[in-house]
């Protein structure tokens, strides 16, 4: 899979490295380079580049300011000197963190970790039309029923009806389903995951959770969510949503 780049950062030194970096990786095609972020966005618009790679401190507009603004089918691998951001970095649609200096090898795994989400997200949104028999690509979460997931080299496809729950860990997630004894590993971010399921059946309720809506057994007292053989403790930051949600589902509301 070819995937076109945009790279944004005010350190000239900071874009002529990557823009090396780009030019030694296959199927990886640099469309533009930026040094000035308010020039970038809108070449980002309507260029549509399936990844940006974006600084963070720049003056004027911040990477995280521009990352709110850009297409939704453009996903975001930071680049910045500063750690800090790394947790916020994922809350904006940010497929990977780069600390600089950035090194070849580990540019190259960010690469292949976004091949990997583009190749899993187009898999999973192809729907079988029944006239034609030709998969048809579309952006409605409803019309998915299933998932490719890529599980020790091999693409997995399971029914979104099957999933009980989503765990993360690092650079990997857990799919725990009804139908298989032990969690399906694969090298995603719950970010990404979180995109790819359907909002009316799915909720993550924390950090490193999403779970099935459909299948909490119970919740305690304590915001303590009870889903196959997990006790999953709902966290501040998604608190509210949940308790929106658990709000309408009580009798005559």
């Amino acid at each position: 899979m070819t995937l076109s780049c945009i790279i944004v950062d005010d350190e000239p030194l900071a874009v002529k490295l990557l823009e090396s970096f780009v030019s030694r990786t296959p199927d990886l095609t640099l469309l533009a380079s930026f040094t000035d972020s308010v020039e970038a966005i809108n070449a980002v618009k309507e260029q549509k580049p399936n990844l940006l790679f974006l600084d963070i401190q720049m003056p004027d507009l911040n990477g995280m300011e521009l990352a709110h603004m850009i297409p939704s089918e453009t996903r975001v691998i930071f680049t910045t000197a500063f750690k800090e951001y790394a947790f916020e970095s994922y809350e904006v649609r940010a497929l990977d963190f780069l600390l600089k200096p950035i090194r070849y090898n580990k540019f190259l795994a960010a690469v292949d970790k976004a091949r990997e989400w583009f190749t899993v997200y187009s898999l999973s949104s192809c729907v079988p039309t029944v006239a034609s028999g030709i998969a048809e690509r579309t952006d409605d979460h409803s019309a998915a029923s299933t998932l490719f997931l890529k599980v020790d080299g091999e693409y997995r496809q399971i029914a979104i009806s099957d999933i009980i729950y989503v765990s993360g860990m690092k650079d990997y997630v857990m799919f725990y389903l009804e139908s298989e004894r032990r969690p399906l590993v694969t090298h995603l971010t719950m970010k990404s995951v979180e995109d790819m399921l359907p909002p009316q059946q799915f909720m993550r309720v924390h950090r490193s959770f999403i779970v099935c809506l459909d299948k909490i057994k119970k919740v305690d007292r304590n915001d303590c969510i009870y889903i196959g053989e997990e006790i999953i403790h709902v966290t501040e930051a998604f608190l509210p949503a949940f308790q929106q949600y658990l709000n309408s589902k009580f009798p005559g509301k």
